[in-house]
């Protein structure tokens, strides 16, 4: 078997990630989905009632990017937004019948994405490309961690030091 270099396994990883997303934004367009709304969608179908807090952790992203999302989407007509019972400067994101009713579309759409990716894979291939990327995804989910705490400690140095530590 041939040797595979490192850079070309991580640029077939981005470039595989990069089909996909492309591929399914292509399938959630035709739908009135932009890319990243329907995480929103599923999280919500998933548990309804969540705070855009709720939904930046679970999701991984930052809560602006939730907050503008959740906007595009209320404007769709997809979900609502309350005031928390309890707090009421929480707002607690819900799906309209409408957006109950979209699910649906991009379930299909999920669908139909992973059918074509994995034309061909029978099911021990699928779970082992299964269990590596969790092991990608557990070791970039680590580095991230890392990445952060690097931050935070560059944060806390003053401008000097923090050049000092550069140099």
């Amino acid at each position: 078997m041939a040797k595979v270099k490192r850079k070309a396994v991580m640029n077939s990883l981005q470039a595989a990630a990069r089909l996909s997303r492309t591929t399914l934004a292509a399938r959630l367009l035709a739908h009135g989905f932009y890319a990243g709304q329907e995480q929103i969608m599923l999280a919500l179908d998933r548990e309804d009632g969540q705070t855009p807090g709720q939904l930046a952790a679970r999701l991984g992203v930052r809560p602006p990017t939730v907050t503008k999302t959740i906007g595009r989407l209320q404007a769709q007509g997809y979900v609502a937004k309350r005031s928390n019972a309890v707090d009421a400067r929480q707002a607690n994101i819900f799906l309209t019948e409408t957006g109950r009713n979209a699910i649906r579309d991009i379930e299909k759409a999920v669908r139909k994405t992973d059918r074509i990716a994995f034309a061909g894979f029978d099911k021990g291939e699928r779970r082992m490309l299964f269990d590596l990327l969790a092991r990608v995804e557990a070791n970039l989910g680590d580095t991230r961690a890392q990445i952060d705490d690097e931050a935070d400690d560059l944060a806390e140095d003053t401008p000097a030091e923090a050049a000092a530590a550069e140099a």
